[in-house]
């Protein structure tokens, strides 16, 4: 007997419950990221700067039901949003399905535990130089790093 696909290798990202979406994120915090986009070119950078509502520690929104309310530019991600947003992680799960692409080992569906993100090298959990309230806008650009938008290097097994 063949055991059942798991859903993200059965439904489209359009098909999935609201559970079944949100269990996608795998609770990096690159996405929690300050991102400058250049108006010239439309590159994006990433910085080490983080969100005010970004956790440092857990790598999760404080107020996520609440965080547009709060955040006026924090956009809510949809399959949409998953197939063009230019400045999602490569190793994104909704990246990464949205590309017709399998999600990573470490991914904690995959693992089923979520330190595997931190263990992989994925996770932002100390890397971060500070809140974005903590800067004044014209000092964002001395934080712009590569690794946000890259893949890790040598990414880690999970431990068993």
């Amino acid at each position: 007997m063949t055991e059942a696909l798991p859903f993200w290798e059965q439904k489209s990202l359009e098909e999935m419950s609201y559970s079944e979406w949100e269990s996608l994120c795998d609770g990096c915090g690159r996405c929690c990221l300050v991102k400058l986009e250049d108006e010239d070119t439309g590159a994006y950078y990433a910085t080490d700067l983080y969100c005010r509502l970004l956790n440092p520690q857990t790598c999760r929104c404080s107020n996520y039901s609440g965080r547009q309310e709060h955040v006026s530019d924090c956009v809510k991600l949809t399959p949409h949003e998953a197939r063009t947003l230019k400045w999602l992680p490569p190793s994104c799960a909704y990246r990464l399905l949205a590309e017709g692409k399998p999600l990573e080992d470490w991914h904690p569906l995959i693992s089923g535990r979520a330190e595997s993100v931190e263990e992989a090298g994925v996770s932002v959990k100390g890397r971060l130089f500070a809140s974005e309230t903590e800067l004044s806008f014209d000092q964002f650009p001395e934080r712009i790093k590569k690794w946000p938008l890259a893949w890790p290097k040598k990414p880690k097994k999970p431990k068993s």
